[in-house]
């Protein structure tokens, strides 16, 4: 059998991840991508950077800045909570591109005009006139990849941001709430500053297209804080940026010989402050998922459903996190903005308090050996999805040993040590008491 082509579409860390796992897995994978249009800076989380490291981008992980402090105004308080680490996103894509080269990968750098699909294959036209063609397609180009097929979507937000230059300072963000929305703001060492404002696409205070800078710049200059972090530089209109910021779920994530990852599969609203992070989190199971398309065909419909139940609930995870979020703002619940945001995309709690009564063995798909295969997994309150295995110890004989009425020290008997304290630790949280 011929070797597979794969063609990835699109080099952000989704796409970035997927090229370097297939390439782990033996492929030869060619990435088709255009430079970003509009400088831009991102907020992250020590999550997101252990995300990166353990996707393997190391030269993305190294070209993020030092933690500085994050303030946060919210609900009248003023805070600084924890700590963000910024990210120059065209430094940022620069180095994805060098570990697409270190692992082998040369990126091509171009503009997808169309994309051919059918059953056989995809022929992709580049604007320069170049045809490609792929046996296997990976859709990673984000929000800009095409809609198709049926989602769900959050309430319609509109993000809208500045962009401009004054004297170097320390790096420092900022998140504030407003009536009819937030803005989330930085800046950067070198004097670049980053003023974004998040608004309901229907906000019936947003000017036509030509007036929207100076209306940016109207509502940051009224904002104490945008004053207090810019000083003098706060009387620059800057650069805008428009882009909608819409929460989205794609029912159908993938086909018999395609793959959406990243915000091409799902794409959640930005007060959540994942988006690095759930783009990594739906790109990581890619290659494995591929891998049994591609060699176990018979497993091609497990694989997909894999795919697609991780995504639906990555999906709902982080949008109950920007639920809760939006929640905490209690000045203006009853304001059209807060009021949709508050209670979408459902009623259900984030966290589920454990209980080991509930605990069952169920059969679900895992990865296995870089494929999709079924077996037997426990789930759990804050597993739904049911957990296979820790550190190589499997859990299902374990649970079910301790349900049918084995004691714990019998239950263990034969695990090292440090093992189990792992396994003693994680039935503790899952509620289980020994009587």
């Amino acid at each position: 059998m011929s070797e597979p082509r794969i063609l990835v579409l699109g080099a952000g860390p989704a796409g970035t991840a997927v090229a370097l796992g297939l390439s782990r897995l033996g492929y030869r994978v060619r990435v088709v991508s255009d430079w970003r249009r509009f400088e831009a800076v991102e907020g992250v989380s020590q999550r997101a950077l252990d995300g990166l490291h353990h996707a393997g981008l190391i030269s993305a992980l190294a070209s993020a800045a030092a933690p500085s402090p994050r303030r946060v105004v919210w609900s009248g308080e003023d805070r600084v909570i924890n700590q963000e680490y910024l990210i120059d996103r065209p430094r940022f894509d620069a180095a994805l591109r060098q570990d697409l080269r270190t692992s082998g990968v040369e990126p091509i750098e171009a503009r997808v005009r169309q994309v051919e699909s059918n059953e056989h294959g995809h022929r992709v036209l580049l604007e320069s006139g170049v045809t490609l063609e792929a046996d296997f397609l990976v859709e990673a180009r984000g929000r800009q990849a095409p809609l198709a097929g049926g989602r769900r979507r959050g309430p319609e937000t509109l993000s809208l941001l500045l962009r401009w230059h004054q004297p170097a300072g320390p790096n420092t963000s900022a998140v504030e709430s407003f009536k009819d929305g937030w803005s989330w703001m930085a800046r950067m060492g070198d004097g670049r500053c980053y003023w974004q404002i998040t608004l309901d696409a229907a906000n019936a205070e947003l000017p036509a297209k030509e007036y929207l800078a100076n209306y940016c710049a109207w509502r940051r200059g009224r904002s104490a804080l945008a004053r207090e972090l810019f000083g003098n530089g706060i009387s620059e209109t800057g650069e805008l940026y428009a882009r909608s910021s819409t929460a989205i779920l794609f029912h159908e994530a993938s086909g018999s010989n395609w793959l959406r990852v990243g915000d091409a599969a799902m794409a959640v609203d930005p007060l959540s402050g994942n988006g690095i992070f759930q783009s990594l989190s739906s790109a990581l199971q890619a290659p494995a998922v591929i891998n049994t398309m591609l060699r176990q065909p018979d497993r091609g419909q497990l694989a997909r459903q894999f795919h697609q139940q991780r995504i639906d609930h990555l999906f709902l995870r982080f949008a109950r996190t920007g639920r809760d979020f939006h929640a905490l703002e209690q000045r203006w619940l009853e304001q059209p903005f807060w009021q949709a945001r508050c209670r979408w995309p459902d009623a259900e709690p984030l966290h589920v308090a454990a209980d080991f009564s509930q605990v069952h063995v169920v059969r679900a798909s895992v990865i296995r050996d870089d494929t999709i295969a079924e077996s037997e997994v426990v789930v759990t309150a804050d597993q739904p999805l049911g957990i296979w295995h820790l550190q190589g110890i499997e859990l299902a004989p374990l649970v079910r040993t301790l349900q049918a009425g084995a004691r714990l020290e019998q239950v263990l008997g034969g695990i090292a040590a440090p093992q189990q304290d792992m396994l003693r630790h994680w039935l503790i949280t899952q509620g289980y008491r020994q009587s």
